[in-house]
């Protein structure tokens, strides 16, 4: 165990969702953000003003600061190798937003230096820790749903009907569209509710509407390791729609939204039913988890090995859109 009281992290890369994220740290009780750094000056003093982190001009300066504990890395996708990696040589723990990284060659580069470090990695996968995502999974590791055979997921919203400005909208940030930043969450997810890895895919992906200047909808059939086929879905042009479903042999279950949606159908019922869930804090309750790890030393539930699944997935579906044809995750990792 490395200390006691609330873990003390440096916020690196200050947009939106780092604001999201600080506001998540407050409600949490385990995390505190005492330092930040951005490379534009307003958006370093605005973050400053509004979560009370003290500001730095310098990623190098942050991380000689021997106050911040940790790193949250929320900067640019094809960014975080080499933030990850001067965090954890500087021997920094590590909270990496999804995608982990863009490709395995990077994540395994951020593994090895986690590891060279003795540092605690986490990746930022928060639909694991949203209620009925979570009585998913306690269901499955019940056997109350029997054995799975069907998994999907979604992750869709109009947040790209026209064409914006910033990172988000550079197809080397986010090439295979909203399926790189909203849909991997439920790649995570299903893996999690199967138990185990990819074993094959095939993926498909296109601009149908063209103004973003993006792909705006992909779409992923999956065989897992442990024998269930699934498949997920994202779009960033239709109305928001979010939902994970595990099919069993004996019952089937949904979430739905921010998890606040549970519906249950066993095999001898006509319909699903809702069922009482807490939809609880996902975002605040994987830094609780983040922290937690840090002073027990545990493995987080998503850690380098999930985000490296993720990464060569990510590589493995454009070459099965470039391709037209199933890959095998194997040729990937």
């Amino acid at each position: 165990m490395t200390g006691s009281g609330k873990v003390r992290i440096a916020s690196v890369g200050l947009g939106g969702w780092a604001r999201t994220l600080a506001a998540a740290a407050g409600r949490s009780g385990a995390v505190e953000i005492v330092r930040c750094f951005d490379p534009l000056e307003d958006a370093r003093a605005s973050f400053a003003d509004e979560t009370g982190a003290r500001p730095t001009s310098s990623y190098e300066e942050l991380l000689q600061d021997e106050s911040a504990e940790g790193v949250i890395v929320a900067t640019p996708h094809s960014t975080h190798v080499e933030v990850a990696c001067q965090a954890a040589s500087a021997g920094k723990h590590l909270f990496v937003e999804k995608p982990f990284t863009l490709n395995a060659a990077d994540a395994k580069r951020i593994i090895s230096a986690v590891e060279a470090a003795g540092v605690t990695l986490q990746v930022g996968h928060k639909r694991r820790w949203f209620g009925a995502n979570r009585r998913i999974l306690e269901m499955i590791k019940a056997g109350e749903l029997g054995m799975l055979h069907q998994l999907e997921g979604n992750y869709s919203r109009p947040s790209m009907q026209e064409a914006r400005t910033g990172w988000r909208s550079d197809p080397a940030e986010s090439p295979l569209g909203g399926m790189t930043g909203l849909g991997i969450h439920m790649v995570d997810l299903l893996s999690a509710f199967s138990g185990g890895r990819i074993e094959r895919l095939a993926a498909f992906s296109k601009p149908l509407w063209g103004k973003s200047g993006l792909d705006d909808v992909t779409s992923m059939i999956l065989e897992f390791e442990s024998g269930p086929l699934g498949y997920v879905g994202a779009s960033t042009v239709v109305p928001i729609f979010v939902t994970a479903a595990a099919m069993g042999t004996e019952a089937s279950a949904w979430s739905e939204g921010d998890g606040s949606k549970l519906y249950v159908q066993k095999k001898d019922e006509p319909a699903r039913r809702e069922v009482p869930v807490d939809a609880g804090d996902g975002v605040a309750e994987e830094l609780v988890h983040f922290a937690h790890c840090i002073r027990t030393g545990e493995s987080p539930e998503a850690g380098g090995a999930e985000g490296l699944e993720i990464a060569a997935l990510l590589e493995a579906m454009q070459e099965s859109v470039n391709t037209g044809r199933v890959v095998e995750m194997k040729d990937f990792r």
